[in-house]
């Protein structure tokens, strides 16, 4: 028979997506960086593919919506694009086109009967505030973000009760900044990274603080947490790991709950003259404006030890820490050259439980992508992913266990409903349940989509035994 694993009445079983990686630019009265990204740099991305058209949820989202609720979804994610919805963005003045498509993504949502769960940033900076500003690395961008918050709340407060103010904010110092693989593709921009993590800390912390004066629904933020594990115990493999640990995750997520930065890492940064500018008044905001609930993006874990040779970088870098440690006998994902490893999952949820007040949380992004599914396509032309519902249900298995340990987790959003376009990656590892088209923008239901179904349908399934 095998082990039955089941979930908490009222459970999320949704995908998340975004605006910038599935509305496409038309009507849009601003460039975000990653438009401006691809039309300038069109051979950084996979086939030369951008972000103008995508997968035309502007013009698709009725079909859409429809469809994801047509496999068992209860709940989505998506985003607002800044660039979309504000039309001045010193003031935040709305634009009255993407009002009314905003409205009627909310509408077919109710109709259907799907939760939104709607996220005001996912890496869509206004490439302007960029050129003219510096980005987030200036405090008048956190304004003006927050003027932009503001609008959307006064349009769809009423209307949408669960928020996120970002997602995955760690990509953008890490990505832009510090390794050069997103725009602005600068590298090793220590000091410049470090205070755009405060930054984003304290834009997110005043729109939670907006949000309780002008809604009655909740918010939260979407944290990539990435279990961090060393090589070894030995000591040196330790303080690699927790020095990881401490900038990578918990730069975020301790403001974020607690409503404070750990004091290691604020020593760690003040010791290599790189701590971020502050003052008490923004440090009271982040203290009284901690979010309500939790998303955790989980993909894979990180593995670390002790560096061997020593970094040589002109500025300073956390990677002066700790070295990527490869370790014998793990599973990958060929595709996307991750390590596949649910565990980590159910370690999440513990960590959650144990050192964070047990906030209740939801798995908001989890998923595999694969290149050239076409090859797995049925007489019919389904695509028989098998490799992703395995995929999923051991990740579903660990996360059930934390559940059932007392983890308060209320939640689970696979990445994605529909095949999207992303930064460099453009289409080429397809993450849907839904498969897209990309010349005639059919969409196909994948194996994986029914199998959601199903899973929905009876709040869980049953592990079959090996």
């Amino acid at each position: 028979m095998g082990e039955i694993v089941s979930f908490p009445n009222k459970f999320w079983w949704g995908a998340a997506m975004s605006g910038p990686q599935m509305e496409g630019t038309e009507d849009k009265l601003h460039e975000n960086i990653m438009d401006y990204w691809s039309k300038t740099q069109i051979e950084d991305f996979f086939h030369g593919v951008g972000s103008k058209i995508t997968t035309d949820f502007y013009h698709r989202y009725k079909e859409d919506i429809q469809m994801m609720r047509s496999i068992g979804m209860n709940s989505i994610r998506t985003s607002i694009q800044w660039t979309r919805l504000i039309k001045d963005l010193e003031t935040g003045e709305p634009d009255k086109k993407a009002v009314e498509f905003y409205s009627n993504v909310i509408k077919e949502c109710k109709k259907n009967g799907i939760e939104l769960i709607l996220n005001l940033h996912h890496f869509d900076l206004p490439v302007e505030l960029l050129q003219k500003y510096g980005g987030w690395a200036n405090k008048h961008v956190v304004d003006l973000f927050v003027k932009f918050a503001k609008t959307a709340f006064r349009l769809f407060g009423d209307q949408v009760k669960y928020w996120t103010t970002f997602n995955e904010p760690m990509v953008i110092p890490e990505a832009g900044y510090l390794c050069g693989f997103h725009y602005p593709k600068k590298k090793n921009e220590g000091k410049e990274a470090v205070q755009i993590i405060y930054n984003i800390n304290l834009a997110s912390a005043k729109c939670v603080e907006v949000f309780h004066d002008m809604c009655d629904g909740e918010i939260g933020i979407i944290l990539n947490l990435t279990p961090t594990y060393p090589r070894s115990n030995e000591p040196e493999d330790l303080k690699a790991s927790k020095i990881t640990d401490l900038f990578y995750n918990r730069s975020f997520l301790d403001p974020a709950v607690h409503g404070y930065f750990p004091e290691e890492l604020t020593e760690l940064l003040s010791k290599n003259h790189v701590l971020w500018e502050t003052t008490p008044a923004e440090l009271d905001t982040i203290s009284k404006n901690t979010v309500d609930f939790l998303g955790v993006n989980y993909y894979h874990p990180k593995r670390v030890k002790a560096r061997e040779q020593v970094l040589e970088a002109e500025q300073w870098t956390p990677e002066q820490y700790y070295e990527e440690y490869e370790m014998p006998g793990r599973r990958m994902n060929p595709y996307r050259g991750w390590e596949i490893y649910p565990e980590a999952i159910y370690d999440i949820a513990m960590n959650v439980k144990e050192n964070y007040n047990n906030i209740s949380w939801f798995i908001s992004e989890n998923g595999m992508g694969v290149e050239g599914e076409e090859q797995y396509k049925d007489s019919e032309g389904k695509i028989k992913d098998d490799y992703r519902i395995d995929f999923y249900k051991e990740h579903l298995f660990q996360l059930s266990k934390g559940i059932k340990e007392g983890s308060n987790c209320f939640g689970y959003h696979a990445w994605t409903g529909i095949d999207c376009w992303s930064w460099n990656n453009a289409y080429k590892n397809r993450y849907g349940f839904i498969g897209l088209d990309l010349k005639t923008q059919k969409r196909t239901i994948k194996k994986s989509g029914n199998w959601f179904k199903t899973v929905s349908e009876n709040n869980g399934f049953v592990m079959e035994e090996e």
